[in-house]
């Protein structure tokens, strides 16, 4: 066993590894600004596209499925878990290994992790676009999962080569960060588009074209590769989150399934697996995570943000999507149409709270957006109740903007809140925070409909759960439980939405407008 796993690293060992990063921020100067000397402002601008283009991709494999769900399982004849894993799949491989790949990338250079990750992207498309089977389709999705983590880092690392002028820089990160957003915002609608004209396959082959056009512009136009060989890659360490998010996740499944054996194995592997995860890092001389980073509570509300924003979003655009697919028998488009006023209403707010943060602080962006959140959820649970549906339309309105004005400055707060020695690391906990609130919502919602679906349903048929929704023989009964458990999993959002409202709200009860002075909040 080497000596950085088996002692706390002596500080020889942490002046060395700040001597190894020195050299290499000096080495990435260099190469910025002889790419800089050498590119046209067209070819600098041609290559964010071409960035953008592989996080569009990264934010559509992540939404797009909300509204195909219910066409994959028909055709793939799916089951409830199967159907959970076909989503779940992608966030837990992209959230398990993102705080890993990052490094890996400064290792091997971004340039070639970019590369290889939209290569790999192409071929995962494929074979989900033509998979035989519902979990085929799970390990495609899986493999999808693997290339996002591997380009999602290289994406914001290529930029900073790319353009050495602040001011373009900002504007570019500024370009950067609303792609994501775009790309929540475009998956419903476009999934529902492909599917109302195109077979199933068809929401994973788009992505084919894209990564070819994406890796033809990247060798051209790119800026080179500086890896940094000195640079340690922990994989192990990755492995272990991987373990504790994937048990986690079981663990929520299995608990709503009534599998208290399978839950119970379950909780334990997340326990292991975050124990040994904890028990590595603080061996580690460069760690992935160290947790000291939490004290600050302006730089856990902001991850508390950052997650709990995503969480109620997806939650409500995914069982949004379902129920008036399954209950209400609209067809993807319109479906897909309807949870887009969410994403749509949370662009505007993605910019104008960056904007007035140093003017309003976090505090009414944040715990507001909260309250925001709290009140669509439940507009929209009481639209479904009374069938009022323009109630319901502006009940994701609220929802949009809830989210939008919460995760507009939780990046701030994160990365302001940390110590300056330590932004690499809060940047891969924001990266994975996204990702995090994404996993733990489907997994949470996914599996509470089709447990309330059965506690609606007369006892006698309580046995065949979503299976019911297919057989027109007993529409008049499964379509109305099916609305009273989608009601029900919108109250639970909006209960968890308001206890993030009031985490936030202590967090940042002296509503500061800025991060501080590296996590001096505590």
């Amino acid at each position: 066993m080497t000596k950085e796993l088996s002692t706390t690293p002596t500080p020889t060992e942490r002046r060395r590894v700040a001597r190894t990063e020195r050299a290499a921020r000096r080495r990435d100067h260099r190469a910025v600004l002889r790419y800089a000397e050498d590119s046209t402002p067209a070819q600098r601008w041609t290559f964010l596209a071409v960035v953008s283009l592989g996080l569009l991709m990264i934010g559509l494999d992540n939404s797009i499925l909300y509204t195909a769900l219910p066409r994959l399982t028909h055709v793939l004849h799916a089951s409830a878990l199967q159907s959970l894993w076909i989503i779940n799949a992608y966030p837990l491989i992209l959230a398990g290994l993102l705080l890993g790949t990052g490094t890996l990338g400064d290792r091997v250079g971004h340039r070639r992790m970019f590369i290889t990750g939209l290569a790999i992207f192409g071929l995962a498309s494929l074979a989900a676009a033509f998979s035989p089977s519902a979990w085929a389709l799970v390990a495609a999705r899986a493999f999808l999962g693997f290339a996002a983590a591997v380009m999602m880092p290289a994406t914001l690392a290529l930029i900073r080569l790319t353009f050495a002028d602040e001011r373009e820089r900002n504007t570019a990160i500024g370009i950067w960060g609303s792609v994501a957003v775009v790309g929540a915002a475009a998956g419903p609608v476009l999934g529902g588009f492909l599917l109302e004209h195109f077979y199933w396959g068809s929401v994973f082959l788009i992505n084919v074209p894209i990564c070819v056009i994406a890796l033809g512009l990247t060798l051209l136009i790119a800026p080179p590769n500086v890896p940094h060989p000195d640079k340690r890659w922990d994989f192990i360490s990755s492995l272990y989150a991987l373990f504790a998010l994937g048990g986690f996740t079981m663990t929520i499944k299995e608990l709503a399934r009534g599998s208290w054996t399978l839950a119970s194995v379950a909780l334990l592997v997340a326990i292991c697996g975050g124990w040994v995860f904890v028990r590595r890092q603080n061996k580690l001389a460069d760690p992935l995570l160290t947790f000291d980073i939490f004290r600050s509570r302006i730089f856990a509300g902001g991850v508390a943000a950052a997650a709990g924003g995503m969480f109620v979003l997806a939650g409500a655009e995914l069982t949004t999507t379902q129920k008036l697919q399954l209950a209400d028998d609209w067809t993807p488009l319109p479906a897909g149409l309807v949870v887009a006023i969410a994403a749509v209403c949370a662009i505007p707010m993605s910019v104008i709270g960056g904007a007035v943060l140093h003017k309003v602080g976090f505090l009414p962006l944040i715990s507001g957006g909260f309250l925001s959140l709290t009140a669509g959820v439940l507009l929209a649970a009481w639209a479904t109740h009374t069938g009022l549906q323009p109630a319901l339309y502006a009940g994701m309105m609220l929802v949009g903007l809830g989210a939008g004005s919460a995760m507009s400055v939780s990046s701030t707060a994160i990365i302001g809140a940390a110590p300056l020695n330590r932004t690499g690391m809060a940047a891969g906990v924001e990266e994975v925070s996204y990702e995090f609130g994404t996993l733990i919502s489907v997994a949470l919602t996914g599996s509470l409909l089709p447990m309330f679906l059965s506690a609606h349903l007369p006892e006698e048929l309580r046995g065949l759960g979503l299976a019911i929704m297919d057989s027109a023989e007993h529409a008049s009964v499964a379509e109305p439980a099916y609305a009273q458990a989608y009601v029900s999993v919108l109250i639970i959002l909006g209960v968890i939405a308001a206890a993030f409202a009031a985490y936030t709200g202590w967090a940042f009860h002296d509503n500061p407008k800025s991060g501080g002075n590296g996590g001096t909040h505590e």
